[in-house]
């Protein structure tokens, strides 16, 4: 099973529509997924979630239970202000330690309004899965531009942005 997070707590944000393009991607390829949406992060997950109660808090532990049947995983982190969103670092900070993304298989894809795709958001979310023992797909996708890349419908109308994107799905399978 490969679980697609969803790496920001924005309500219909395009980083859920380049999730639900990905899980197109995955249905041509018959693999089961499913997906883990930080916009359902329970709201005082930072006051309840975290340190002393990490694994305390129901809800949250709800949220997180699809990464305990997953092998791989898919993040999707779009860049803010340089970086991931707070809410993906607060998620992965909140999860069991050691455990949460240890040993999994992780692709990663950053998308941003920049010209950069993401570049730095990458950088920092592959640190911080080392960190924590993750295998890192070295095809890591960058979308840059994406609002000129991304239709209302959730399609990426970009051939190329569309072939790298398959080429990733294709490799974490094979992987």
């Amino acid at each position: 099973m490969i679980t697609l997070l969803v790496g920001t707590s924005r309500p219909q944000s395009r980083t859920r529509r380049v999730a639900e393009f990905y899980a197109s991607l995955l249905d041509e390829l018959d693999a089961p997924y499913q997906f883990l949406d930080l916009v359902d992060l329970p709201t005082d997950f930072l006051s309840v979630a975290l340190y002393h109660n990490a694994g305390k808090h129901a809800a949250f532990n709800q949220l997180a239970a699809p990464l305990d049947h997953s092998e791989r995983v898919v993040i999707f982190a779009p860049e803010y202000n340089c970086s991931i969103p707070g809410a993906l670092k607060a998620f992965i900070d909140a999860l069991p330690y050691p455990g949460g993304l240890r040993g999994k298989k992780a692709a990663l894809v950053s998308l941003s309004s920049g010209g950069q795709g993401g570049l730095l958001a990458l950088s920092h979310l592959t640190d911080i899965l080392f960190y924590l023992g993750s295998n890192v797909l070295p095809q890591r996708v960058r979308l840059p531009n994406i609002s000129q890349h991304l239709s209302k419908e959730g399609q990426i109308t970009d051939p190329l942005l569309c072939q790298v994107l398959r080429e990733q799905a294709e490799a974490l399978l094979a992987w």
